[in-house]
């Protein structure tokens, strides 16, 4: 009997690769974002630091610092053509910005990312995305660029511009069985988009069900609940009271606040270690998770129809409701009366 040398006893930790594509229509600002993130960060993940996580390999512009496009330490494009090749197993495919449509063109394109090895031209992203999407285990969308198309996407662009969901099929499912997961945001908030890379992380190691997605394909529980049932002023709106100008700690809804009716967390969960967000700060909500942004909600700063009727209504409820309050709060804002020198006046009668 022989025995098993070293090698052949070890085995190599399985590694998940990240593969990072910004090179959709987008101005990176989703990249930027999650930088900032903080429960958990990027590093975390990117060094396996939380338990459980399989091995990370990030492939991703804004920390790949010694890698160059076909120089440096490592040549950075190399790894999208191992994945190509079907040499990188398993792997979750991010896209950054929207996808043009390079069909509706003479000549040129809009995007693309390196150049095709067979012919030395340029690779649009498109045809990234058709090349690298069946061969992912999943398929992240980060921003709303890249979810629902965004800016790009508006009425009227040259672009024919669109996210990821419309360009590969809304019931597009990858090798693994799982949906397009979008994660919307203008730009995205940090930790929505690091928690859902580490539930699809944990996801592809065995360790986690399903990921919930509504029918947006947004992850339910960040996008479960709209702007107004987390907002700091929503007592202002039942109150009807609302500013009239900014600076003013009121309900925003009359200068153009859409937080009652878009999907978003970022009231309830801050941008950054749980500080700022958009109304939080004063600023209304443009409703940027939406899949119907920016075109819907425009013109920024007016008053979002049915915002009349329904504050009207609130006020005159409200009204009501404040003069109830005033009272009762008159009663309770001060000291109860056997508070004083002299016999108790509470009714305590000794029982010895």
């Amino acid at each position: 009997m022989t025995t098993p040398t070293e090698s052949e006893t070890t085995q190599e930790e399985p590694v998940v690769h990240i593969l990072w594509i910004n090179a959709g229509l987008s101005c990176d600002g989703d990249s930027v974002a999650l930088t900032a993130a903080t429960q958990p960060s990027i590093e975390e993940i990117a060094l396996g630091a939380l338990p459980g996580l399989p091995k990370i390999a990030v492939h991703w512009p804004l920390i790949d610092f010694e890698c160059g496009p076909d120089k440096g330490a490592d040549t950075f494009i190399e790894w999208f053509y191992k994945a190509e090749r079907g040499e990188l197993e398993p792997f979750v495919l991010v896209i950054e910005g929207s996808i043009p449509n390079e069909s509706i063109k003479e000549e040129g394109y809009w995007s693309g990312f390196g150049n095709d090895p067979a012919t030395g031209q340029p690779r649009t992203t498109s045809a990234w995305l058709d090349i690298l999407a069946p061969r992912a285990t999943a398929v992240l969308a980060v921003g709303t660029c890249a979810t629902y198309g965004g800016i790009h996407a508006m009425a009227g662009n040259p672009t024919g511009a669109m996210g990821v969901a419309d360009y590969l099929g809304w019931d597009y499912k990858s090798k693994a069985g799982l949906p397009i997961v979008n994660v919307p945001g203008c730009p995205i908030q940090p930790d929505n988009l690091s928690e859902t890379i580490l539930y699809l992380l944990y996801q592809v190691a065995g360790q986690a069900p399903m990921i919930p997605l509504d029918e947006a394909l947004r992850p339910t529980w960040l996008f479960g609940a709209t702007v107004h049932e987390g907002c700091d002023r929503a007592g202002y709106y039942e109150q009807g009271q609302f500013a009239t100008e900014y600076g003013s700690p009121k309900c925003l809804v009359k200068i153009g606040c859409w937080g009652p009716v878009v999907k978003c967390n970022v009231p309830k969960r801050g941008w950054i270690n749980g500080i700022g967000g958009c109304p939080n700060v004063g600023g209304i909500c443009i409703g940027c998770t939406m899949p119907g942004f920016p075109d819907k909600f425009m013109p920024f700063m007016d008053e979002p129809p049915g915002a009349r009727v329904s504050s009207m209504a609130s006020g005159a409820y409200g009204g009501v409701i404040r003069a109830l309050r005033g009272i009762t709060a008159r009663k309770l804002d001060k000291e109860p009366k056997w508070r004083k020198k002299g016999d108790l006046a509470t009714g305590y009668k000794s029982s010895w």
